[in-house]
């Protein structure tokens, strides 16, 4: 199967929280990296995820927002060192490649006025920050 999601990063279930309806999903990305993913109990059981279990986290690039530094005090759990490996802008909206922490890419779609207010560059580091409940699981 295609998918128009350009984030799909492969990595390793490493602990499965469940609640009545929902369940967080700890993933250790092959970079290195951990994302959690905040999904339903019932597509954890369709899915048969466990510790263990390889999966793909898709994130489209439209979820991902970018800080110059860590952000402190935001209920955002999933927050990706890295550093700008290209901008390539439009009328109004921007896309940013960013190589995160152990190597994996991360793109984001964000505003053109965004880019030039954060001063994005190739080189310039940056935060990936993804909620969780924007993170949907795969298993390959």
């Amino acid at each position: 199967m295609s998918l128009s999601i350009r984030n799909q990063i492969p990595g390793t279930v490493t602990a499965v929280t469940a609640g009545e309806v929902m369940a967080t999903v700890k993933v250790r990305l092959d970079g290195g990296q951990d994302l959690t993913a905040a999904i339903t109990l019932e597509a954890v059981e369709d899915l048969g995820l466990a510790e263990g279990s390889a999966v793909r986290a898709l994130v489209k690039s439209t979820e991902v927002a970018l800080a110059t530094g860590p952000v402190a005090g935001v209920s955002i759990r999933n927050q990706l060192p890295g550093t700008v490996r290209e901008v390539a802008t439009g009328g109004a909206m921007a896309t940013v490649r960013v190589a995160v922490d152990g190597g994996q890419d991360v793109t984001a779609a964000i505003t053109r006025d965004a880019v030039a207010d954060l001063g994005l560059a190739a080189g310039a580091e940056v935060v990936a920050l993804i909620k969780s409940t924007e993170v949907s699981l795969a298993t390959t």
